[in-house]
């Protein structure tokens, strides 16, 4: 039987869903199926015999801009735009269950963090109309990082604090290692998805270069747009608010021809030092040991893949990045990895020399 972890909120298995939609329940109203496959025929895949009556209310995928839970101007997702993000229908006896069903496998580069949102409005807006059950197929790993996430930012609760009151509810949940790496980035972002965020970006980076290791295409339609066209000369966040000034950001531009090549908010961060450097003897305290504090020891700016980089988009595994207005030599790139002058080691890695570029203000 589902767990009690907050008032009209339960966590269980897939055993615990097909009894409420088969039989029904005086107290769900709700469902949140989080399985492999959104389709309600997963149930009767599971246990031969069970039928489930449903009727569709919307599906929505990630490149909807027009749906009400994918805002036309939210920056990227690390997800296709033809990935389903959710489906919502009746279902159940009589059709009183409201089930959404968002498809998600219980492995580790499976992305939790572009799913979360969804979730988490679901199940508060579910709460305040009823009950609502999150389950998964054990109702171990995946239904306890989205109940994770819930109290996480409901109670404003450390990962570890969250997940502890989770499990005096229910002694069996444990998130994967992804997951948790994934609500570590949560709690880091201030108990939200902030797609603007440096983390949030370092990690859509990853899953692209996750995708270029299976051997998918990495097309245009992935990259960051190219800050260099007249649309793209203003920071997403301005673009967001119509009729408010944009602040100034940092452009950088090609040195020869001065075209823009990437804005501050397309800039990757990273901890000097980190990464596979830490194996190197010499480079455990971060490069040089002459460095003087304050001196400038990175001599190339990381950025996302945008959309005037072709030869990353011709699907080499490294290449020149050079200027499409130009063809001036920028920097260059690797999904393998390229090692920073400071020791970080950026993977996958797209980088602009900083002696190739000046930097000006837009």
């Amino acid at each position: 039987m589902p767990y009690l972890v907050r008032e009209h909120l339960f966590i269980g298995n897939i055993g615990d869903a097909a009894d409420i939609l088969q039989n029904g329940s005086n107290k769900i109203t709700h469902i949140l199926s989080v399985l492999s496959s959104e389709s309600i025929s997963f149930f009767s895949e599971w246990r031969s015999g069970i039928s489930i009556p449903c009727k569709e209310i919307r599906k929505v995928y990630s490149g909807d801009s027009g749906s009400k839970d994918v805002p036309h101007d939210m920056p990227k997702s690390a997800l296709s735009p033809d990935k389903l993000l959710y489906s919502l229908e009746h279902a159940g006896k009589d059709l009183k269950i409201v089930r959404m069903a968002v498809p998600l496998r219980d492995m580790e580069s499976e992305n939790l963090l572009d799913h979360l949102d969804v979730c988490l409005d679901f199940i508060e807006d579910s709460r305040k109309e009823g009950s609502v059950l999150v389950h998964c197929f054990a109702g171990v790993s995946r239904s306890a990082a989205i109940i994770t996430a819930y109290l996480m930012k409901c109670e404003q609760l450390p990962l570890e604090d969250a997940i502890e009151s989770l499990k005096q509810s229910c002694e069996s949940v444990g998130p994967n290692d992804g997951f948790l790496e994934q609500l570590k980035m949560f709690e880091r972002m201030g108990f939200k998805v902030d797609r603007a965020s440096s983390i949030y970006k370092r990690f859509r980076l990853k899953v692209l270069g996750d995708s270029y290791n299976r051997g998918e295409q990495i097309d245009g339609s992935k990259f960051g747009a190219d800050p260099g066209l007249p649309a793209g000369t203003v920071s997403s966040n301005a673009e967001a608010s119509p009729g408010i000034q944009a602040s100034p950001t940092r452009a950088f531009r090609c040195k020869k021809c001065r075209r823009v090549m990437a804005l501050q908010e397309n800039i990757l961060d990273h901890v000097p030092g980190e990464g596979e450097s830490c194996f190197d003897w010499h480079k455990r305290r971060g490069g040089n040991p002459f460095r003087r504090p304050g001196d400038e020891e990175c001599s190339s700016i990381f950025v996302e893949p945008l959309r005037w980089m072709k030869t990353v988009e011709e699907g080499g595994l490294e290449g020149k990045l050079t200027c499409s207005h130009c063809e001036a030599r920028l920097g260059y790139f690797n999904w393998s990895g390229i090692q920073c002058s400071c020791g970080s080691w950026i993977t996958p890695a797209f980088q602009l020399h900083k002696s190739r570029v000046d930097i000006s203000t837009i």
